[in-house]
């Protein structure tokens, strides 16, 4: 298991992978060429895959976000030191608060 941050990264088998998960496009890729897994709403800051790979996503919003690295990648921030992520498929796990009234996604 990997964390950086608000983002933590669970090694997972391909068959986990939700059947309505569906692959973002390569033009959904930032301006540098990263694949973003979350963008830092106080900072501007991203949690960030350098490598090739698939980021997947489901149209429930309470699912989890899927990786594919197939030849690994490594994972990036500005705020913190960067992971190197072996070959394999990963789940994406936001970290959610608390608040009077409402659960949300921590803001990084």
């Amino acid at each position: 298991m990997f964390r950086q941050g608000d983002i933590l990264i669970l090694p997972v088998p391909e068959d986990s992978v939700t059947e309505t998960a569906r692959a973002l496009p390569e033009a959904e890729r930032d301006g540098r060429g990263r694949l973003v897994l979350a963008l830092g709403e106080a900072t501007g800051h991203a949690h960030a895959v350098v490598g090739p790979g698939t980021l997947l996503r489901d149209p429930d919003p309470a699912a989890p976000d899927h990786l594919h690295l197939p030849s690994g990648g490594r994972l990036v921030h500005e705020e913190h030191a960067a992971i190197s992520l072996p070959k394999g498929w990963y789940r994406i796990i936001r970290q959610r608060e608390y608040t009077p009234g409402a659960v949300r996604m921590v803001a990084d």
